[in-house]
């Protein structure tokens, strides 16, 4: 997702032709729910470089979920203005249909800072995290929410500043939307992401608009 003017704003997943999930706070005025007019933005599919290749779509309407603040409920869809054509490096994902259990590698990917402060990559990067459960998202970092995975990473590691609204997957399935750090990018608290799983009835109930 990125600003007309072709700058980095942050990630997404396609989920069909019509449209790609991504975070609220990517899309929404200040810290209230209203979407900027979805003029003000673009898509970018099927490159893993930040500002070539691919293909630039416009955005037909930006849907945020009215329930968002607080960190929670972090989810937004994208409609594009022309439909998605698939090609080798363009394909929708699946969205997961249950919990990831506690201790498995979820991956992540996005074109967030390599560090707090740092260079913004100008290839996609990938990592491997750990799902952690609600209850010990809650002792980690006082976050036991449903509507929330956290994902534990090594310190000097993790999701920072343009990573958000991007996927977290697990078997080939969406199961998370970057949604925030704690602490600052790299310390050794998990990210917090926006559980697909959860949002899966919003979403859909949506998309059919």
């Amino acid at each position: 997702l990125q600003r007309s003017d072709g700058s980095h704003t942050c990630g997404g997943s396609i989920l069909n032709e019509n449209f790609i999930l991504t975070a609220a706070h990517c899309v929404v005025v200040g810290n209230g729910i209203e979407a900027y007019p979805p003029h003000y933005f673009q898509v970018r599919l099927g490159s893993v470089q930040r500002t070539v290749g691919g293909t630039l779509l416009k955005l037909k309407r930006i849907i945020v979920n009215k329930t968002y603040g607080n960190f929670l409920n972090d989810v937004a869809l994208l409609e594009v203005e022309t439909p998605i054509v698939w090609t080798k490096n363009v394909q929708p994902i699946e969205m997961a249909d249950t919990e990831v259990p506690s201790g498995e590698d979820v991956i992540v990917s996005g074109w967030g800072r390599l560090y707090t402060g740092g260079p913004i990559p100008h290839h996609l990067q990938y990592n491997t995290l750990k799902a952690l459960s609600t209850q010990e998202c809650g002792t980690a970092i006082n976050m036991g929410y449903d509507s929330l995975i956290c994902l534990a990473h090594e310190q000097e590691n993790g999701v920072c500043n343009g990573d958000s609204g991007g996927p977290a997957t697990y078997q080939g399935k969406l199961v998370g939307v970057a949604g925030f750090v704690v602490g600052g990018c790299g310390t050794s608290n998990p990210d917090g992401y926006a559980k697909v799983y959860f949002h899966r009835q919003w979403i859909e109930e949506n998309m059919a608009k």
